[in-house]
């Protein structure tokens, strides 16, 4: 996975499930809170709609190689 993102899931989770709906294969709740299902993936524009609707910014998407931030963005 030269290309692939690191995907994090942080404390501040407050279990809307907005990302498990926008990107179902790559988040699931567990004990009501969101959890990456892969803590690394291949670039998916899912991915990073999950992280841009989470309404406490609780995803961070990252190049694996570089650590460049690609969710979310301001």
């Amino acid at each position: 996975m030269s290309d692939s993102w690191l995907v994090t899931v942080d404390q501040n989770c407050i279990g809307s499930g907005m990302c498990a709906g926008a990107a179902p294969d790559h988040f699931e709740l567990m004990d009501g809170y969101a959890r990456a299902i892969k803590d690394e993936v291949d670039p998916d524009e899912a991915v990073i709609d999950a992280a841009e609707s989470c309404p406490v910014e609780a995803i961070l998407v990252k190049h694996a190689a570089s650590g460049e931030v690609v969710a979310p963005t301001d």
